[in-house]
């Protein structure tokens, strides 16, 4: 015990002393060093963890490289957005009225199809030398088809991201809406019609142009029907969103000017109405935007369709064309059969369009539309 006592009260000596300095300025350093180490460990798994995102990455490159014109005039039509995404996109409107680049109003073309456009050769030749007044877009409601038109069509790369349509039910509006949200994705765009892959125009190109172009109204067919395919159709469910006597029918087949085409895509108080309740025996298609537009924007639309279509037969389906119906009569009686309102005065142009041709009547509306239509050579 005394032994130990001694050995605590024994004076430091400066070499013992110079010892532990040495000792602690070692473990200090130690403790430096490794806590550096531990920090640049962190650093480099975040960093390697961040810039394994490449896809994001570049994406985001990318959009810093993009100019004015890939974002007012996209030339490619594929991208990865959801219907969501898109709408949301698309449904933006710049605050600044004045444009900051030329721009010349444009017709977008949509083709709601199963396959491929079936009077693609007619299409061309009415397209033909007015290149930069028009747009092109085709949904295939056969989303698993892949077909593709030769490079110097016009309908070359026009295919949007489409997704599978059943006739009737609401996935043709939800077509529709998506039809409408890539072609609004162009500024230029002013004017947007609804075609089929078995229409044609009935007219030449400026005509059919300068007739949309410089319409005051939009061309929606919507009237009140009553009977079992019309008032008929109506769930009690939608009330009281939508009542009876609000309940309208018309042709699918439309033509609208930008602003009610931005309506559209951006409404959600009446499209999940008919998400949830037009099934069935509804045909969402016949009574949607007949609905909506004469509910919300009527002092704005003409009630009329610009598309020709033949029901007298009666039926789910109109009357059907082939090559023995193509003569030069029955298409000039398709280009003046009525009178109707164009900006307020009588007129005797009353559609712009027509169906259902099939493509056995091709060849025989190529021999005629040069004649009758005043298609360029």
């Amino acid at each position: 015990m005394k032994n130990n006592q001694n050995m605590f009260n024994t004076p430091l000596q400066p070499s013992n002393l110079l010892t532990l300095i040495l000792f602690f300025a070692f473990g200090l350093s130690f403790g430096v060093l490794l806590t550096f180490q531990l920090i640049n460990v962190t650093f480099n798994f975040r960093f390697n963890e961040y810039s394994n995102q490449k896809p994001r990455l570049v994406h985001v490159l990318d959009a810093q490289n993009m100019g004015l014109q890939d974002f007012v005039h996209p030339s490619k039509l594929n991208h990865d957005m959801t219907d969501e995404e898109l709408i949301w996109r698309a449904s933006m409107v710049p605050k600044v009225r004045m444009y900051p680049f030329s721009r010349t109003p444009k017709v977008a073309f949509m083709f709601l199809t199963r396959g491929p456009v079936l009077m693609a050769p007619l299409w061309e030749r009415f397209f033909k030398g007015y290149n930069g007044l028009f747009t092109i877009y085709v949904h295939s409601s056969d989303s698993s088809s892949n077909w593709t038109e030769p490079e110097g069509s016009v309908f070359h790369g026009r295919k949007i991201p489409s997704k599978n349509v059943q006739w009737g039910k609401v996935s043709m509006i939800e077509a529709e809406r998506r039809l409408l949200a890539n072609a609004l994705l162009d500024f230029s765009n002013q004017r947007f019609v609804l075609l089929s892959e078995s229409c044609i125009p009935l007219f030449n190109f400026s005509s059919i142009y300068s007739y949309l172009i410089n319409s005051n109204k939009n061309f929606v067919e919507s009237y009140d029907l009553i009977g079992p395919v019309g008032r008929g159709r109506y769930n009690r469910r939608m009330y009281p969103t939508i009542k009876l006597q609000e309940w309208r029918k018309g042709s699918q087949w439309f033509e609208l000017d930008r602003n009610l085409a931005l309506e559209i895509i951006s409404d959600t108080a009446y499209f999940p109405v008919f998400q949830k309740y037009c099934n069935c025996s509804c045909y969402a298609d016949e009574h949607y935007l007949p609905t909506l537009v004469t509910k919300k924007f009527g002092s704005r639309n003409s009630g009329r369709t610009l598309t020709f279509v033949d029901w007298s037969k009666g039926g789910p389906h109109p009357s059907r064309y082939t090559k023995n119906d193509i003569t030069i009569q029955f298409l000039d009686k398709l280009r003046s059969a009525a009178y109707c309102e164009y900006n307020g005065r009588k007129n005797q142009t009353c559609h712009l369009f027509a169906r259902k041709f099939t493509p056995h009547a091709l060849d025989r509306l190529l021999r005629l539309a040069p004649k009758v239509m005043h298609f360029n050579p």
